[in-house]
């Protein structure tokens, strides 16, 4: 007869449908990319929600399971601080790639390209202008999110809304101003493999803004329903393992593409 008591720390998840659900969703998510690079974008926006939609009904019994299950143990946090520890590594190769292709082209130029970098009748964007601007506001929203989190730890729920709030404003603020960098831009995707490897580069960045921004927003609504405590906060510290990680590829963006690649 099987014991009816657990003796491990681990929360044994029930059956969910979500996961292949979200893995079908990803897959025509991809799949709707290539048409939204093609201008077809009603696909990729109707894939995306589906997405959405998805993952928002799995966070929530992720959120159930937490807060009102009590399955949370230390070992099962520690499981999902290891997992948000190796996604963050996979995107950190993710972006190694795009630095990878800019210096390949970049120090020693082709003939395609008039044999300089950046190409021939390209003119790069001021790095000491929005560029500038945007790595103040993220490292800014470094510090508040910091110290939103020190609040936190403290007891002190109206600081640490207040700093994520702050958060979340600089970060709406960044990614308000790429827009208008790019509404603004002299040149444009298909303009050499300064253009692609640019606007590849910033615009996966700006939607890990966006992600981080979102991720923030839910983390904010969680403080303020009282979901999380001096002692229990996962959600909290990976979402700000992320944001950090947001914060230093943009760096490394503004020190290589916009100024050293100007």
């Amino acid at each position: 007869m099987i014991s009816q008591f657990e003796t491990h720390p681990f929360h044994m998840v029930e059956e969910s449908p979500w996961p292949i659900y979200l893995g079908v969703a990803s897959f025509f998510l991809l799949i709707s990319l290539v048409d939204f690079f093609w201008f077809h974008s009603m696909n990729f926006i109707m894939n995306f929600l589906i997405w959405g939609w998805i993952l928002k009904i799995w966070s929530r019994d992720v959120v159930r399971e937490s807060v009102y299950g009590g399955f949370h143990s230390t070992e099962v946090e520690k499981g999902l601080k290891w997992g948000m520890g190796w996604f963050i590594t996979s995107e950190i190769f993710f972006f190694l790639a795009f630095f990878w292709g800019f210096f390949h082209f970049s120090l020693v130029p082709n003939m395609e390209s008039g044999d300089s970098w950046p190409p021939l009748h390209i003119i790069p964007m001021m790095p000491f202008s929005i560029p500038l601007l945007n790595t103040l506001l993220l490292l800014s929203s470094g510090i508040s999110l910091t110290w939103s989190h020190h609040s936190l730890l403290c007891g002190d729920y109206n600081a640490s809304i207040f700093g994520i709030l702050l958060t979340i404003f600089l970060g709406v603020y960044f990614t308000v101003l790429q827009v208008f960098e790019y509404m603004e831009s002299t040149f444009c995707f298909y303009d050499s493999l300064y253009g692609s490897i640019f606007f590849l580069a910033t615009g996966f960045h700006g939607a890990h803004v966006i992600i981080g921004t979102t991720m923030l927003i839910i983390v904010s609504l969680r403080i303020f329903w009282g979901n999380f405590s001096n002692t229990h906060h996962i959600g909290m510290e990976i979402s700000s393992w992320y944001w950090h990680f947001v914060d230093v590829v943009w760096l490394f963006l503004f020190c290589c593409i916009y100024w050293w690649g100007s």
